[in-house]
């Protein structure tokens, strides 16, 4: 799937995307990130990867409704497109391969 690749951090981004469902918004995003990983996360980097993967095709986004408590805001929430969903599986396809090719030795029976 040539065009499609993904950075390691467009793959966090869009996976968390993907497990957060309806809720995925940047301030969950965020929040999911360093969760998970541990890692601290700037919202203004996750704005720039969140538009560089909706420029690419790979997500798509929609306005949520006001709320009270954002002072009549509406929040942006983002789905994983068809592309993006296919550029995720290629990616897992590609890791689990390599995985796959480690010989038991290396990890001594650890992964």
């Amino acid at each position: 799937m040539k065009g499609t690749n993904l950075g390691e951090f467009e793959e966090i981004v869009m996976l968390t995307i993907a497990s957060l469902s309806q809720q995925a918004y940047s301030v969950t995003i965020c929040d999911e990130i360093e969760r998970i990983t541990g890692r601290s996360v700037k919202l203004g980097v996750v704005h720039s990867v969140l538009n560089r993967l909706e420029s690419k095709g790979m997500i798509g986004s929609h306005l949520g409704d006001p709320t009270a408590e954002r002072g009549g805001r509406r929040k942006r929430f983002f789905e994983v497109s068809n592309t993006g969903k296919a550029a995720l599986i290629a990616a897992k396809s590609q890791r689990d391969q390599l995985w796959n090719s480690i010989p038991d030795v290396v990890f001594n029976g650890l992964k």
